[in-house]
């Protein structure tokens, strides 16, 4: 977000499930939690076998959502955001999540925090001919992404150490959900669970209580988790890492 007072948006909620039936429900309560981290708008984004839909919009999550859009959005996957309020930088093209379509597929990114170097980076990007849809630093990531060459946590994992900043990230493709804490862990994310096994992840973990899931653990400072095929897997895309939770959080 390239606005003045860009320190506004850093207070956001995001929220994710993987292999629930009603993903986009499990979603909704979810960020109906976090709703006190974010007024402004709200979105989710939900996986359907090999598709990715979105819903989105301004105003309060019960404002954007009612039970008919809801389910009319099938799917076991989903990630979910809502967004704080601001005096500036708003719009329909802001909220989150963003949704990329690509040749090779689709790519679904929810964000918490600030990157602080996110002018440098758009700047080489745009010389080398993206071309931005949104002021929201969150979209650079996508760009990042789509970029780099090889297996796709590899690809997430180059991007993100060219990132500086604050930030919690949720980025769900046709296959498999990745989850991302900065290296200073300033931004939380939880993992929780599910009576039938499924993963939760949360800004906070009120939403676990909301939802029925048991917290697991916070990701760790560097840390990124992968979930496929019901799997988790964790790993470190930085050696780099240090604890400084932010005080507000």
């Amino acid at each position: 977000m390239f606005s003045k007072d860009r320190e506004l948006h850093e207070e956001c909620g995001v929220f994710a499930v993987c292999g629930y039936e009603n993903a986009a429900a499990m979603c909704y309560y979810g960020l109906h939690s976090l709703q006190h981290r974010g007024q402004e708008a709200a979105g989710i984004v939900v996986k359907n076998k090999e598709a990715l839909s979105i819903q989105k919009g301004e105003g309060l999550v019960t404002e954007v959502f009612d039970q008919d859009k809801i389910s009319k959005m099938k799917g076991d996957h989903a990630i979910g955001h809502v967004r704080y309020s601001t005096a500036g930088g708003g719009g329909i093209a802001n909220v989150q999540p963003l949704l990329f379509r690509t040749l090779n597929g689709s790519l679904g990114i929810a964000h918490n925090g600030n990157i602080v170097n996110a002018n440098v980076l758009k700047a080489d990007l745009e010389k080398k001919g993206s071309i931005f849809s949104s002021s929201s630093d969150t979209e650079i990531l996508g760009h990042l992404i789509m970029r780099e060459e090889g297996h796709m946590i590899d690809r997430i994992c180059n991007s993100l150490n060219k990132l500086d900043g604050a930030f919690a990230f949720l980025i769900l493709i046709e296959n498999a959900l990745y989850v991302a804490r900065d290296k200073y862990g300033l931004r939380p994310v939880s993992i929780g669970q599910l009576p039938n096994g499924a993963y939760v992840f949360s800004s906070e973990t009120c939403a676990f209580e909301v939802v029925g899931a048991k917290f697991v653990r916070d990701l760790e400072p560097g840390e990124i988790v992968r979930v496929k095929d019901g799997q988790i897997k964790s790993k470190l895309y930085t050696n780099d890492v240090t604890d400084k939770i932010c005080a507000m959080e």
